[in-house]
């Protein structure tokens, strides 16, 4: 056992330094199933509908009267208690159900998965004290430029490297750096493919790759880790690993997330750090060191990244000023801004999916897609135009479902333009969660209901705006990037001043 620890207190820094040397990780994520498109259906067979659980639908209906703010706090509490393991977005299914049942059976009350004032009070104190006594904080580094939270209770010392700072466990079976590298020096597609790399002893578990940033995750015979990087438009990259013990995955996976769920890798304003001896921005339950730490709970974030730019929701450019986006994404949003320039509601649609708005100022370029007929079959392969913050628009994968498409989209991506591999726009994705829980870090694949373009034409008409001819006959099959490429500079994020 001794030789054991030893080994793995020595090798943990060294496996991460060699991580970071060439872009290589090694760990997985239960959490964090790899991305892939449902498979295709041959012919749609309607299974009978299992009949409605009262008590569920009842626990429903008190949960979702609630604020969505306050949702999302009971889920988060639950998650920091250890009876819910699942995303925290304020959305009411059967894991939550369950969860709060949970709670109750192990507080001695009726199972009935619906909190009274008084278990909810009791809950939200439990979980304050969990926050607290995580030691948690969220803070920035000031050699890689990153904004990270660390769980201070497990790591303990911290020293800097080149390029950035790492943290470590008093035993050393945890280690968590931090890594940064100037514009030329290399570039996010080096270091991914570098990532991804066959090596012996080595499993690549998981890997997802997006224009400004990557995650991969493997594991090895004895140890598990993580990877991150993200690019900015001037080609700094910046990114995270954390390595630890296979052992101790049942309580590390959960602290990955929460680290995941607080990394900025480019913040605007980096917030000053807390007084150690008062965090405030605690995220997971402390674990004890040692042998007791695999056998302790596994507490997840409660608290997400600090304050950054980001796009609330996708608009799509249609000329004179006019911007064409989904009413669910300015529900909350009293001033919306297109591309920076101030905004306002022109007109919506009766049915309350579609709005247009007007802002002076836009820049010209990018094509409006050519409107799709018919609707997609199931299993047919789509693309997703989002808007990010800095004005880049970002391209994922998708695949057609009954109403809607299954892709893995990010924050900012209501609104969002879903097109055929022809280039011609199926719809818009019609809802995003307004403040989603990031499974690591990224949104795993989720299946998102569409507004279908003959909605979006029969809009445009009756808002005497002109619309591109709808295309019934399908182009030439193009790559994904052929396909986007064209209508890129007409996809614009929409922000929001509260």
């Amino acid at each position: 056992m001794t030789r054991r620890i030893t080994t793995l207190r020595t090798g943990m820094p060294a496996l991460l330094t060699a991580c970071f040397a060439t872009g290589l990780s090694t760990g997985v994520l239960a959490q964090m199933p790899a991305p892939q498109a449902p498979p295709a259906r041959p012919k749609p067979v309607t299974p009978a509908q299992p009949a409605p659980d009262p008590a569920l639908e009842a626990a429903r209906a008190a949960f979702e009267a609630l604020p969505e703010a306050e949702r999302r706090n009971v889920q988060d509490a639950l998650v920091w208690a250890g009876d819910y393991n699942g995303v925290t977005t304020g959305a009411f299914g059967r894991r939550s159900f369950e969860g709060i049942q949970a709670y109750q059976t192990r507080k001695g009350v009726a199972p009935t998965g619906l909190l009274t004032p008084p278990e909810r009070t009791a809950l939200m104190r439990e979980a304050e004290e969990a926050r607290r006594a995580a030691r948690f904080r969220v803070q920035a580094d000031a050699v890689s430029g990153t904004v990270i939270g660390v769980p201070e209770a497990l790591l303990q010392k911290r020293t800097t490297i080149p390029g950035g700072t790492r943290w470590q466990s008093a035993d050393g079976r945890v280690t968590l750096d931090t890594k940064s590298f100037p514009p030329q020096e290399t570039s996010l597609d080096t270091l991914f493919e570098r990532a991804v790399a066959a090596n012996p002893g080595r499993k690549v578990t998981y890997k997802l790759k997006k224009p400004e940033f990557f995650v991969v995750t493997a594991e090895t015979a004895t140890g598990r880790s993580y990877l991150r990087y993200a690019v900015d438009p001037a080609g700094a990259v910046r990114g995270f690993a954390i390595g630890y013990d296979k052992a101790l995955a049942g309580t590390v996976e959960r602290f990955v997330i929460a680290i995941a769920n607080s990394f900025v890798p480019f913040p605007d304003e980096a917030p000053k750090e807390a007084p150690k001896e008062a965090p405030k921005e605690a995220a997971v339950a402390a674990p004890k060191p040692g042998p007791g730490l695999a056998g302790s709970p596994a507490l997840p974030p409660l608290s997400g990244p600090p304050a950054v730019a980001r796009a609330a929701a996708t608009g799509l450019k249609l000329g004179n000023g006019r911007v064409l986006t989904v009413a669910s994404a300015l529900e909350a949003c009293a001033a919306p801004r297109v591309g920076g320039a101030p905004a306002k509601v022109e007109r919506r649609d009766a049915a309350g999916s579609l709005v247009l708005l007007r802002a002076e100022g836009l820049p010209s370029g990018g094509s409006v897609p050519s409107l799709r007929a018919e609707a997609p079959a199931p299993g047919d392969r789509l693309l997703v135009l989002g808007a990010q913050a800095r004005g880049a628009a970002s391209v994922a994968p998708g695949t057609a479902g009954e109403g809607g498409v299954f892709a893995p989209l990010q924050p900012g991506a209501g609104g969002a333009a879903v097109l055929d591999r022809s280039g011609r726009l199926a719809g818009l994705i019609s809802r995003f969660p307004a403040a989603p829980r990031l499974v690591a870090g990224v949104m795993p694949p989720t299946s998102y209901a569409i507004v279908p373009a003959k909605a979006v034409a029969a809009f445009l008409a009756e808002s005497g705006v002109p619309a591109p001819a709808a295309a019934t006959e399908p182009a030439v099959a193009a790559t994904l990037g052929e396909a986007s490429a064209p209508h890129l500079g007409a996809i614009v994020p929409i922000t929001c001043e509260r």
